[in-house]
């Protein structure tokens, strides 16, 4: 009973992965670019300035002309903000003296017109704006994570959802079914074909067991009212006013309170300012908003610079009466449930972490992409064993089997191409060009499907080598594109110390390292077990067809 159990857990493992495997691989790809988003869009934006170094400022100085800014421009507007010089950890980029404000909003509306200025932290007056190119930048390769594309939002979500909750099975199968899963992890066996895919996989997979499990469980903490509407619609109705009825309940919004025009406080900024930092640290306020609700009276919430704690989405704040500077509670009650649902996000997205942490969740992520194509293989070479012993007795399993074969190789090797086409749109698409961020998503998913026709076309091996090597031109001649098509190439931004845009370019280059191995290791391996399967066989006999399995 107990042998029977293993092995219906390994057959749900082996179809549960294989059946989302090729949606799996994209999201975590996509998912894994996310999280160099901001890194990703600041290089597709190269009109932008390099990056602003942090500089000792006086903050109080920046404090008063950023309010005297909001007083001349923010007339009879429903809140100010001023977010000081810092550098935020969840954007991850360092923000210099900037004000908003909302506008009173018209009447039977919530909220009212946005406005935003970047000023000088020296004389207050407002930045220049630069007019950067219209890209998809970052941002869409992780949205594509989540809500995939071409397809409506609520449905790809919901796609992802059942993908993921499948992905949760395989894994946790996957465990059971191997019982000397951390024996295992220990064991490689180079050149010995479909047990070497196996213990590949075993490696990958419980190398990062931890992550892929916090990953694949906080995924499903996105959207639970997506996948599971009952609760709201019983409770509250299924109307739209009944489901804005349930956020208001959760989030402490009350649609009727009221506003007054926010107008210059009387107790000193600077003073406040001086309060928080005693609490949190010289430097440590992110940023201040005022707000002068009727009920409560006007009052100056300040708000600690993220980094360090992981409820990112709930920083820490301090809240004081804006007429005599005296400390306010906070009436925002802090909901256990949505506590713990903001840890697990931001345990998902890595927003909390520092640079080492963020390499980690890079790499870590990488694994995953391992471990699914390493997964997605090992599939093909156990059936391609078994087909080769049978003599190929069926069509329809060497069609099915041919079929996997095609979507693996322009999956696991043809998406990796796709994306760097993503990249060298962004600098040979014409800067004016009408429609410009949808058309570098285009030349992605038109690279995309060539790479599958091309596996279809030719030999099986020939197309894994050959997309490789296309995927090795197109990641390292990235760099030397950028060089000819911007002035923020390695010979500036190594010199200057701007290691966002540095690190781009050498990641891509690492990119195109990985991949050059990769194809020498393959091509290596398939020409010795070629030799050495026409050592075995008789001249006259015909070779065995060409697979990945070797």
């Amino acid at each position: 009973m107990k042998e029977g159990f293993r092995q219906s857990m390994a057959w749900l493992h082996t179809w549960t992965g294989l059946v989302v495997g090729w949606v799996l691989f994209f999201v975590f790809v996509t998912g894994t670019a996310g999280y160099v988003a901001g890194e990703i869009s600041r290089w597709m934006r190269p009109e932008l300035p390099l990056a602003e170094r942090l500089q000792d400022v006086d903050r109080g100085l920046a404090l008063e002309l950023a309010l005297s800014r909001l007083e001349r421009d923010a007339v009879n507007a429903k809140s100010w903000n001023i977010e000081l010089p810092h550098y935020d950890q969840g954007a991850r980029r360092v923000h210099g003296l900037e004000i908003s404000w909302e506008e009173m909003p018209e009447r039977g509306q919530i909220w009212g017109r946005y406005n935003s200025e970047e000023l000088d932290a020296g004389t207050g007056e407002v930045k220049e704006t630069v007019e950067a190119r219209n890209t998809g930048g970052g941002t869409l390769l992780y949205r594509m994570h989540y809500a995939l594309h071409y397809i409506p939002y609520d449905v790809a979500i919901r796609l992802v959802g059942i993908c993921t909750m499948l992905m949760l099975l395989a894994i946790l199968s996957g465990v059971i079914t191997h019982k000397k899963i951390f024996k295992d992890f220990f064991t490689f066996r180079p050149g010995k074909g479909q047990r070497s895919w196996l213990d590949a996989h075993n490696i990958i997979s419980v190398m990062a067991l931890p992550f892929f499990l916090m990953i694949t469980y906080s995924g499903l903490m996105f959207f639970p009212s997506q996948y599971m509407p009952a609760g709201i619609g019983t409770v509250y109705g299924t109307s739209d006013a009944d489901r804005n009825r349930f956020y208001d309940e959760l989030f402490e919004r009350d649609r009727d309170e009221v506003f007054l025009p926010v107008a210059k406080p009387g107790v000193s900024l600077h003073s406040l300012l001086e309060k928080a930092e005693a609490e949190w640290g010289a430097g440590n306020v992110a940023s201040l908003s005022l707000r002068h609700p009727q009920k409560d009276g006007a009052y100056v919430e300040l708000h600690k610079v993220s980094g360090g704690q992981i409820v990112v989405y709930d920083a820490p704040s301090l809240r004081f009466s804006a007429v005599d500077g005296q400390p306010m509670a906070d009436d925002h009650e802090h909901h256990a449930v949505l506590e713990t649902r903001g840890v697990i996000l931001a345990l998902h997205e890595g927003l909390f972490a520092d640079w080492w942490l963020r390499w980690l969740y890079f790499l870590s992520g990488l694994l995953g992409c391992g471990m699914i194509g390493t997964g997605l293989v090992l599939w093909t070479v156990k059936r391609r064993g078994r087909h080769l012993k049978k003599d190929a007795s069926s069509r329809f399993d060497a069609a099915g089997l041919r079929l996997v074969e095609i979507l693996n190789a322009g999956t696991i090797v043809g998406l990796p191409v796709a994306i760097a086409a993503y990249f060298w749109a962004n600098r040979l698409l014409p800067v004016d060009m009408a429609d410009r961020a949808a058309w570098e998503a285009h030349s992605l998913f038109v690279v995309w499907g060539w790479t599958f026709v091309y596996a279809a076309l030719r030999p099986l091996k020939k197309a894994w080598l050959e997309i490789l090597w296309i995927a090795v031109a197109a990641y390292a001649l990235l760099p030397l594109l950028n060089a000819l098509t911007t002035d923020k190439h390695l010979g500036v931004t190594l010199p200057y110390g701007d290691w966002v845009l540095a690190g781009f370019d050498l990641t891509m280059l690492a990119l195109a390292a990985l991949f050059a191995y990769a194809a020498v290791k393959l091509r290596t391996k398939w020409l010795k077990a070629e030799a050495a399967a026409r050592e075995r066989k008789p001249a006259k006999e015909p070779a065995v067809e060409e697979v990945v399995a070797q």
